[in-house]
């Protein structure tokens, strides 16, 4: 493809999305809540489509599709029983979420543990845990984007060139008007994520199939392998478990629960979610059948859906490019606000306690371009397929589920257990993916999660809990029984 056309396609796309950023602008508050929370004043459907573009990402529709493309349908598997559990999740823990982040000003993850386990050190633990761990996968992103304009122009565009225009862009608009910005252009992205991929997709059934019923009777007769499971059990769980907990485990996504104006906007963001998790989970594996039976043999699965774009008319790739570049973009944006804001009030407050409002927002945005650079060079550097960065990343955040999870329930845990499970599962999950140690064929993070269970609950057993603990867990426990109470009543 002419790179001229991707160029104009891209830079007409990002003008348009700069231009709802400035909207969204111009109703910008004071403050570091404001910035980084939108004020908590987001609807339901700006919640729901800001989640949506913020958790499907270019993993979606490159790294799934690749993965697809090389595994079949236990792909879908995988990424269904993602969707399953985060639908789950959030039906248990937004709510919870929620209502602490309002009654004790908690503005990210890291915080809610530190005031729950009454000790900075929860939230300085947890915010290098996701500093580290978010580096990879926000580079997910922009070698996404790369992989596909270079192999949509054969590599007239550089890679680099891709991961530069996105990496930029992004930083922009997180940088411009926080997360007012990138809800808004977030919203316009879902839609386009979706209308786009829907509309390429079925322009490739009835293009090279005939029809999507001769599509599916193609894939049975020519490749029925990839419609066998034939995934190994720990290859499965192994990927499988940290994306289960993906919603509580990954800062981007969990701060998403405190944004909502109010707890019905907060079950609708969670609807609106859930119907856009599956139809775009069951479009990016159709598209990984259809290349597996067009392009079979690529050495690269990541190269998949780029080949795939190159046998369509110019239009069609176009839309799709756009469609990616919108996915991609989003979650790079949010990764990339939610790091910084956990930098500003997790580590530079933890330092310095008195530290001003002012002050505190000003060092999140200037947090922004170096978090932007440091993506850039691990994109640069290429360091293993998407997929398994993307997982590799949440079997790495996943040592955090259990003292957020123990945070609402258990009230005998303490900030001496939250803070070593943490730091030791942590410790046992790098290494072993650094060294790639598989004990008996098991991922490191089934192992790392393992750890940090036993330590949480062991060290919790042996030191005494927070003051307030009891405070904390009984006051969730009665809003959520009086909410229950109330949709009782209206019903």
């Amino acid at each position: 493809m002419n790179q001229l056309y991707v160029w104009i396609a891209l830079l007409s796309w990002i003008t348009l999305a700069t231009g709802i950023a400035y909207l969204a602008r111009r109703g910008l508050g004071e403050g570091v809540a404001e910035y980084f929370l939108g004020g908590r004043k987001l609807g339901g459907f700006i919640s729901g489509m800001t989640y949506s573009a913020t958790t499907y990402s270019a993993f979606m529709l490159v790294g799934l599709v690749g993965l697809t493309y090389r595994s079949g349908v236990g792909a879908l598997g995988f990424e269904m029983t993602y969707l399953i559990f985060t639908v789950l999740l959030l039906a248990v823990f937004a709510p919870r979420f929620w209502l602490v982040g309002k009654k004790y000003d908690i503005l990210t993850p890291s915080e809610l543990l530190s005031k729950r386990y009454e000790t900075h050190w929860a939230g300085a633990v947890s915010s290098l845990i996701f500093l580290g761990m978010l580096v990879p996968y926000a580079a997910v992103q922009l070698m996404g984007v790369g992989f596909l304009v270079e192999g949509l122009t054969g590599g007239s565009i550089s890679y680099m060139s891709g991961v530069l225009v996105m990496a930029g862009f992004a930083g922009f608009s997180a940088l411009w008007a926080g997360m007012r910005s990138v809800s808004w252009t977030d919203s316009f992205q879902a839609i386009t994520m979706l209308t786009t991929s829907l509309f390429a997709l079925f322009y490739l059934f009835f293009e090279f199939f005939g029809s999507p019923g001769n599509f599916f009777r193609t894939i049975t007769v020519d490749n029925p392998e990839l419609l066998e499971l034939s995934w190994d059990p720990k290859l499965f769980i192994g990927l499988a478990l940290p994306w289960a907990f993906f919603a509580l485990t990954n800062p981007q996504v969990s701060q998403r629960m405190f944004v909502p104006d109010n707890l019905s906007s907060l079950k609708r963001m969670i609807i609106y979610f859930s119907a856009f998790g599956f139809v775009y989970t069951i479009i990016s594996t159709l598209f990984g059948f259809q290349a597996a039976n067009l392009f079979p043999g690529l050495e690269n699965p990541d190269k998949a859906m780029p080949v795939l774009l190159t046998k369509v008319p110019v239009p069609i790739g176009l839309i799709i490019l756009i469609g990616i570049f919108a996915a991609a973009t989003s979650t790079l944006g949010s990764i990339t606000l939610t790091l910084s804001s956990v930098v500003s009030r997790d580590l530079v407050r933890n330092v310095v306690p008195e530290l001003e409002e002012e002050t505190e927002l000003r060092s999140g945005k200037l947090v922004i371009p170096l978090l932007i650079g440091v993506f850039v060079i691990f994109a640069w550097i290429q360091p293993g397929l998407i997929a398994v960065l993307s997982s590799m990343a949440s079997g790495g955040l996943l040592v955090t589920a259990p003292a957020l999870i123990g945070a609402f329930f258990w009230k005998e845990a303490s900030g001496a257990g939250a803070i070593s499970s943490m730091a030791g599962g942590g410790t046992v999950t790098a290494v072993m993916y650094v060294a790639n140690i598989r004990p008996f064929g098991w991922w490191p993070s089934v192992w790392g999660f393992f750890v940090t269970l036993i330590l949480y609950v062991v060290v919790s057993l042996l030191t005494l809990s927070p003051d307030k603990s009891d405070e904390f867990v009984d006051y969730v426990n009665r809003e959520m029984e009086e909410l229950s109470s109330s949709e009782a009543e209206g019903s």
